[in-house]
């Protein structure tokens, strides 16, 4: 059984991770901010504002950027590393304002994780993204 110091070992781990992220040139210049993580799991957010398309709404690499950045967080904020191998995206509705992503590790076989990524607008779903991650041996 974890005592009170492994846990806040491992949650001074993950909050650095957040901040990695958070900080890295790419969440910056797309405006993402991962709200909450865990093994496992992440939040994320990011305004439509200035990543829009010719149409006047979201761009669909925006929308993946966001996706992508939650499902790269859920899947290494613990201190395990973890790569992506394999990742697919269906756009479901158009986005104008802002979008809230949340992955979720949905299976774990040992070496590799595939997590859901689910994209709202609100209420509504924008999209739905699926990644498999490989276990990087140390």
């Amino acid at each position: 059984m974890p005592d009170d110091n492994d846990r806040n070992r491992a949650e001074a781990v993950v909050r650095e991770n957040i901040q990695v992220f958070n900080r890295s040139e790419f969440a910056r210049l797309l405006g993402i901010s991962i709200t909450d993580a865990c093994d496992g799991y992440a939040r994320a957010v990011m305004e439509c504002p200035g990543k829009c398309n010719p149409n006047e709404v979201a761009h669909g690499g925006a929308i993946f950027s966001l996706a992508d950045q939650v499902f790269g967080i859920a899947a290494n904020c613990a201190g395990v590393h973890r790569v992506a191998v394999s990742v697919h995206i269906q756009y479901i509705a158009p986005a104008t304002g802002t979008l809230v992503a949340v992955a979720e590790r949905v299976a774990d076989n040992g070496s590799c994780d595939t997590y859901k990524v689910i994209v709202n607008q609100g209420d509504r779903i924008i999209a739905e993204f699926e990644g498999v991650a490989f276990r990087v041996p140390e």
